[in-house]
């Protein structure tokens, strides 16, 4: 998992990488032990054991590397992973007990902040984009502030630390309340959040292990490598459905592009690379609009909404997405041959 690729070789920096993943790691501690002291939690003991799992690679994965070695510690990572998976999947995760204030208390609260609610949520990419471009160079003394090999992600921790400033000023909260909240958001989403970390491995996966290759030669078996109607329809197709699979057009794009785009379009008709790969993205994100694996994009949402059925708001863009996926593969074959 990404929490043991610290920067051995960097220079030192205040907020390093592994500083940030310590700080994942004491989170996700506190919504253990917030689980455990959950005597109404219907299922406390499975669902901390889950977290703890998943916090101990924060945690623990780099002293392991040190002391274990890399062979050991992906081994038992790799277990952890398991476990996750298998608790997830035998639904043993599930949210505690809450006490959610009342209607009239959060319209209070709405009415008293007001559009400064909003604030926060800017100062976040505002900062990040601001840290990045411009402050990514700063030092005190001879320390870095931000890790000079993961900028945006230090720079990104520093703006969620200052946003989180900004919201204790405008709602008078406190540092116990922001975690609690953030374990209450987490237990709503469940086991969903950590998705997108679990599918960025998975399609690395997939990339060593040659899985465009052995598309490649699937295409082969169906479609003549001439028709190149039929190779659009499945490059733009096949984005979509195996970003439904990873549930991120990223982890998808290098499998299907290495497996169709390349041999089939670019190499084998000429296609022009920028719109074709461009227009190969865009068919992948519709693929993100309809799949509860996309859990940032449609099951956090969903969450946050409190809505009933937390499929709904994949059920209401899956109209979106198709039409869009349709213009897509008509776009693509219009504009990426040169003849």
């Amino acid at each position: 998992m990404s929490a043991m690729t610290t920067t051995a070789t960097a220079q030192p920096a205040l907020l390093s990488i592994g500083n940030i993943y310590l700080l994942i790691g004491f989170v996700v501690l506190f919504l253990v032990i917030k689980t455990l002291q959950d005597k109404d939690h219907p299922k406390r003991l499975t669902t901390a054991l889950f977290w703890g799992l998943f916090g101990s690679v924060f945690l623990l994965g780099d002293l392991s590397v040190t002391y274990l070695g890399e062979s050991l510690t992906y081994r038992w990572v790799g277990v952890c992973v398991i476990a996750i998976a298998l608790l997830a999947g035998m639904g043993k995760v599930s949210m505690g007990s809450y006490d959610v204030p009342s209607d009239e208390v959060q319209t209070a609260s709405a009415r008293r902040i007001g559009n400064k609610l909003f604030i926060p949520a800017v100062l976040i990419p505002v900062v990040t984009v601001v840290c990045t471009i411009l402050l990514k160079d700063i030092q005190l003394g001879s320390l870095y502030v931000f890790d000079q090999s993961h900028v945006t992600l230090a720079a990104l921790t520093l703006a969620c630390t200052i946003a989180l400033l900004v919201s204790w000023k405008f709602t008078g909260g406190s540092p116990l309340q922001a975690l609690g909240e953030s374990r209450r958001l987490v237990d709503s989403i469940g086991w969903a959040a950590i998705l997108p970390q679990m599918l960025a491995m998975l399609g690395g996966v997939f990339i060593v292990a040659n899985t465009g290759t052995a598309i490649q030669d699937l295409v082969t078996l169906f479609v003549s490598p001439d028709n190149r109607f039929m190779l659009v329809v499945i490059y733009c197709v096949g984005m979509a459905l195996f970003t439904m699979v990873m549930g991120n057009a990223f982890a998808a794009f290098p499998v299907m592009t290495a497996g169709i785009a390349v041999p089939f379009l670019i190499q084998g008709h000429g296609a022009s690379p920028a719109p074709l790969v461009a227009i190969g993205m865009y068919s992948g994100y519709c693929g993100t609009l309809m799949t509860p694996m996309a859990a940032n994009f449609n099951i956090v949402p969903a969450a946050l909404l409190n809505l009933k059925d937390k499929y709904q708001v994949i059920k209401v863009q899956i109209p979106t997405a198709l039409s869009l996926l349709f213009i897509n593969i008509l776009l693509m074959y219009g504009i990426i041959f040169n003849d």
